[in-house]
């Protein structure tokens, strides 16, 4: 197996362990909201508005209010995390990894969102935690700016 598909195979078995222990039903749209947000949505930040307008191509009988309920319970189980970079939308994004660890970039014209990983940031991170004798549990950076594409339309 590969480790994208063992990865795959953990995320829908912590999935369902969570919707069982909350003694919810396992259900055929919960499935296919599953399939699209993991297949198509990985390393990417989608609203809950445009993966709903995904999944209503193919599946008009799922509702918005499907989408957004099972998104959360995605959020609730540790498989997606939840991001709003300040234009009011909050995004989801799919977890990779419980190790895998990055930053955001985003541009306050077009709202493009580069995602980046640096290890001179961490360990900056934890040598001022450590300077502060902090326990850092968690942290997330966002550095909002213009992109070049942006900077170059405006000249």
């Amino acid at each position: 197996m590969t480790p994208v598909a063992k990865r795959k195979m953990e995320r829908r078995k912590t999935f369902n362990d969570y919707i069982a222990k909350k003694q919810l039903k396992s259900t055929k749209q919960r499935d296919i909201i599953f399939n699209e947000f993991f297949n198509s949505y990985m390393g990417r930040h989608v609203t809950v508005e445009e993966l709903y307008e995904d999944i209503k191509k193919n599946n008009p009988s799922i509702g918005f209010a499907t989408v957004y309920r099972t998104l959360k319970l995605f959020k609730e189980c540790g498989i997606a995390s939840e991001r709003n970079f300040g234009d009011g939308k909050a995004r989801y994004e799919p977890i990779r990894s419980e190790t895998e660890h990055h930053h955001h970039m985003i541009c306050t014209e077009c709202g493009q969102i580069v995602e980046f990983a640096n290890m001179q940031i961490e360990s900056c991170l934890l040598q001022v935690a450590k300077l502060n004798e902090f326990n850092v549990s968690n942290h997330k950076l966002e550095i909002y700016g213009i992109c070049s594409s942006c900077r170059e339309a405006q000249r």
